[in-house]
């Protein structure tokens, strides 16, 4: 029998394993910002331990979020990348300095692309209708 910790981790694997392409960008910045909010939170308290872990863990996912970035798909991929990069340095340098307002500009930075990114989601993607044999629209 699992314990409830084992039960909410492979309930989450479950949900990444099934999730679309565009549901597990916003779950990604859900986490990034997650993380961002609670190093804030860990900087404000002087618990540099935790801070940093939520920063290093919030770089690791503007890492992936780089990294599944097609640059070659989309003319504003380049914009996106020197965001990330941005982004990144702003962290290190959060972290290195222990800077809750440094961590507070990523948010500021941050927080509308997630919100972009979940609208974006949400608009449902039009699939042409399907007549006898041949696809309409």
């Amino acid at each position: 029998m699992m314990n409830p910790a084992q039960k909410r981790a492979q309930l989450n694997r479950e949900a990444i394993l099934s999730a679309s392409p565009a549901r597990l960008l916003t779950m990604l910045f859900d986490r990034l910002l997650l993380d961002l909010n609670r190093a804030e939170t860990a900087q404000q308290a002087q618990d540099w331990i935790a801070a940093s872990d939520h920063l290093v863990h919030a770089q690791d996912i503007i890492s992936e979020l780089v990294s599944s970035l097609n640059t070659e798909a989309w003319d504003g991929a380049q914009g996106l990348q020197s965001l990330y990069a941005f982004a990144t340095q702003t962290l290190v340098n959060a972290n290195i300095r222990r800077d809750p307002a440094l961590t507070r500009q990523a948010i500021s930075l941050l927080e509308p692309l997630r919100q972009a990114w979940h609208e974006a989601a949400a608009v449902p993607v039009a699939t042409p209708a399907f007549d006898g044999g041949t696809f309409v629209g």
